[in-house]
């Protein structure tokens, strides 16, 4: 199976739906697709698991979309997505599995990668957020990894995605 994230402008075409980080603290799972939304199953729905701190580096930590007792933020579940929120709703992090018709109005090159890799799920990630001391902010048109910036790229990898000190490798 393959998954595809969509981070910033970015498609990281990857074979498991695991995203990693290795910083200054030693290296962990900041994400894990536990489950998937299928609009033909009525009981179907997007699960995760999340492990990151906000910018102020409160940790948060989510378990298949149940935030960890006497968290001061916020879940927000939906059937296809999960938004992690603080206190005065704000957003964290926003987590999407997207349909088929929006992820192919994506740019091109993003577009023919998915035609050509074929994943079973294209995950959609918008956020800012710390992790293993790495600062990582994903907007609409581009995702930086501490001074690393991407935008408009396409890539494929052999293991999970992983933000770095040196920014994602794959």
């Amino acid at each position: 199976m393959r998954y595809a994230f969509i981070i910033g402008s970015n498609a990281f075409i990857v074979p498991h739906g695991v995203i990693s980080s290795s910083g200054q603290n030693g290296s962990k799972e900041i994400l894990r697709i536990r489950s998937l939304y299928h609009d033909d199953q009525p009981g179907s729905f997007f699960s995760v698991d999340l492990h990151i701190d906000d910018h102020n580096g409160n940790p948060i930590n989510v378990t298949d979309n149940v935030l960890e007792p006497g968290s001061s933020f916020k879940v927000d579940v939906h059937r296809n997505g999960i938004n992690i929120l603080r206190a005065d709703g704000t957003q964290v992090i926003h987590i999407h599995q997207m349909d088929d018709e929006t992820a192919m109005n994506l740019e091109h090159n993003i577009v023919a990668e998915l035609e050509i890799s074929m994943p079973v799920a294209v995950i959609r990630i918008f956020g800012e957020f710390k992790t293993e001391g790495l600062n990582v902010l994903a907007e609409g048109e581009k995702l930086f990894v501490n001074n690393n910036g991407y935008a408009t790229s396409a890539m494929h990898g052999t293991d999970d995605v992983s933000f770095t000190a040196n920014g994602v490798v794959l």
